[in-house]
């Protein structure tokens, strides 16, 4: 896969989370995949390490749930995000899949504060069919030594 495809995968998904359009956003995922934001910028073990974020698919989409059904807070007040996807490099690992890194800004403003987010993300691709589809996703966050706030987004 060259980087320009990618790219265009990263920037699509990263919409897709900004805008809270959780539903196409899993429709990413293959049935296999995991999302993993660990604590430590070192960690390699998802069954081994302390974690932020650790799902499977079937976790996403209760988390989901948990989004778009308001009981994090009314659907009206989520937060307003907006991330910058830069650096991206592509690397080819086992069974045809893609390892993609990339860093990230993200800003989130609410309840009249604003918060920055920012790291570096792992993304593993696949094609299925013609489309694309993440098998796994590693987000390394910067500030993940500080005190966290309730993630009511997607990172």
């Amino acid at each position: 896969m060259k980087r320009p495809e990618a790219e265009d995968f990263l920037y699509r998904e990263a919409r897709l989370m900004d805008e809270h359009r959780y539903q196409e956003w899993l429709s990413l995922w293959t049935d296999d995949g995991v999302y993993w934001v660990p604590c430590s910028y070192a960690a390699s073990d998802p069954n081994c390490e302390v974690s932020i974020i650790y799902d499977d698919r079937s976790k996403l989409a209760d988390r989901i749930i948990y989004l778009e059904g308001g009981t994090v807070r009314d659907p009206e007040s989520r937060p307003l995000i907006r991330r910058v996807i830069s650096n991206v490099e592509t690397s080819p690992v086992a069974d045809g899949e893609t390892e993609v890194a990339s860093n990230f800004v993200l800003v989130e403003a609410r309840d009249g504060a604003e918060f920055i987010w920012c790291g570096r993300s792992y993304h593993r691709l696949r094609r299925q069919g013609a489309d694309l589809k993440m098998s796994f996703k590693k987000v390394l966050l910067v500030n993940r030594q500080q005190v966290l706030p309730v993630l009511q987004f997607l990172i």
